[in-house]
């Protein structure tokens, strides 16, 4: 989608409140009769009971009925296509809506392509009920038969609009390239460069361990609380957005330079799973100590470095192009001679080979391994010697 950020009037921006707050109203509504299906009951009703029901209850509930009942509709229309897909099988179960989280909703037909073009940077979408709304004009505006109107949780609208971009055409240079995903390193190329993605300056994170700390002494339910929590969540926003901003950057560039890509295929959901604890058998009740801060660390750096939205969005831009290379022991194999053993990584950031004597930094080494296809089975045999075309081999990250 092309999202575009909106720029409500005061007005608008309560009547846009409004039109959230219906659509989750309605979504949930629907969820609660499709989730109290039982054998003896029967079916739960379907898109067209739902729709002549909400006829009936705007009929009755006056707050109901000023809002855009395009709006409601649409929401019930999502619904039903979410439980298709959840039954299909491509998509999960359809959950509740929440104030503050899922603040949102769709406009379907002709409404979504009242769009005037103000000038050079702004433009004007009609949405019901509401009147024309600004949006900035950052880029073209696709053609698109609907759009989505959403809040996030720092109060920025934004509208996008369902058009899939085109893909980025490969150069047809025939070269390829690897990326090993790290934490001290977000993403090594196996040209040599080494990229990290943006973290919090040091002023912003003090600011956020402040925050904290405030928001602990803070009383539940109060203005105070709640003030606090904005402010942590606008810089957690920010820090979003740099991640979001180096992935489109990165990802671009690479399906500009190259025709194939190679990446590690990692279970980032697995990996990201909680340890399990281990009860203690000289004291019953208790636990032994089983990594879990250490666990929670790797966590925040997956996070940290965006390995999922990095790959997803290699996989949007450059179709067909991506190949998943098995990660096993590809830090731990020479990407000279081929040999694997554990004495080769000496240390998180240096590879020596015990063998031919290649030194080199070992997220590269990984990534060159990984350009060439190179992994080797769980028995950690030693994978004959691949011929690499090298490329030029850069010390900085871009």
């Amino acid at each position: 989608m092309s999202r575009f950020r909106l720029y409500p009037t005061p007005q608008q921006e309560a009547a846009l409140a409004a039109h959230c707050g219906h659509a989750r109203y309605v979504w949930n509504l629907a969820l609660e009769q499709w989730s109290m299906w039982t054998r003896d009951k029967g079916p739960t009703p379907r898109y067209a009971e739902q729709a002549r029901q909400l006829t009936e209850a705007r009929a009755v509930f006056s707050w109901l009925r000023a809002g855009s009942q395009t709006v409601q509709q649409q929401a019930l229309r999502d619904f039903d296509q979410a439980t298709k897909n959840f039954y299909a099988g491509t998509h999960r179960r359809p959950n509740w809506r929440r104030a503050g989280q899922h603040e949102g909703f769709r406009i379907v037909g002709g409404q979504a392509t009242r769009i005037v073009k103000l000038n050079h940077r702004w433009a004007a979408v009609n949405v019901p009920k509401v009147g024309w709304v600004r949006f900035r004009r950052s880029r073209a505006i696709p053609d698109a038969k609907s759009y989505r109107v959403t809040c996030d949780r720092v109060d920025r609208w934004h509208i996008a609009f369902a058009a899939i971009p085109e893909s980025i055409p490969a150069p047809g240079t025939g070269q390829h390239v690897g990326i090993d995903r790290g934490i001290a390193v977000s993403a090594a190329l196996s040209t040599g460069e080494q990229l990290l993605c943006p973290r919090p300056p040091k002023t912003e994170q003090r600011r956020i361990d402040q925050l904290h700390r405030r928001l602990d002494r803070c009383k539940p339910g109060s203005n105070r609380r709640r003030r606090v929590k904005a402010a942590i969540a606008k810089l957690f926003a920010r820090a979003r957005d740099r991640r979001r901003d180096w992935v489109e950057k990165v990802t671009t560039d690479l399906a500009r330079r190259f025709d194939i890509i190679r990446v590690e295929d990692l279970r980032i959901a697995q990996m990201m799973k909680r340890p399990k604890r281990k009860p203690d058998p000289a004291r019953p009740g208790k636990y032994l100590p089983n990594g879990r801060r250490a666990k929670a660390g790797l966590h925040r750096g997956i996070l940290l470095n965006a390995w999922g939205t990095l790959v997803r969005r290699l996989d949007e831009k450059a179709p067909g192009r991506v190949e998943r290379v098995h990660a096993a022991y590809t830090s731990q194999t020479c990407s000279c001679c081929g040999h694997c053993a554990p004495e080769n990584r000496e240390s998180q950031a240096v590879f020596r080979c015990v063998a031919c004597g290649h030194q080199a930094n070992a997220d590269v080494n990984a990534a060159i391994n990984i350009a060439a296809g190179r992994a080797v089975s769980a028995r950690r045999g030693t994978p004959p010697p691949v011929p690499l075309k090298r490329e030029p081999q850069l010390t900085t990250s871009a």
